[in-house]
């Protein structure tokens, strides 16, 4: 096991359903794109990174509604689904817009 993942918990992330399973997992990738800092982009090969991470992320989500469709409880899934797709593409628009500046100054 890699040091990183040594001080996770695992019984205290295990879900008693499939729909706080998928919350979950939704949750796990927001917390992962909580760590992209836009201001931190400062080449195109940063931004390419930073798009591919949005990108990634919005492909697992839609795996997830795929996988719990059928989930009881889907409406919550969904309610966090949305909201992190909402997230990903105001990140986008950011990412954008700095892209954008970046070339006006340029």
């Amino acid at each position: 096991m890699f040091n990183a993942f040594s001080s996770i918990d695992y019984r205290s992330i295990r879900a008693n359903t499939p729909a706080e399973t998928a919350v979950k997992r939704l949750t796990g990738i927001g917390e992962v794109l909580s760590g992209l800092d836009i201001s931190a982009i400062h080449t195109q090969a940063d931004m390419t990174r930073a798009l591919l991470a949005l990108d990634t992320a919005d492909k697992c989500i839609r795996m997830i509604l795929t996988e719990f469709r059928t989930a009881p409880a889907r409406e919550q899934v969904v309610r966090k689904a949305k909201s992190l797709v909402d997230l990903i593409e105001r990140a986008r628009d950011e990412i954008s817009n700095y892209r954008d500046a970046c070339t006006v100054l340029s």
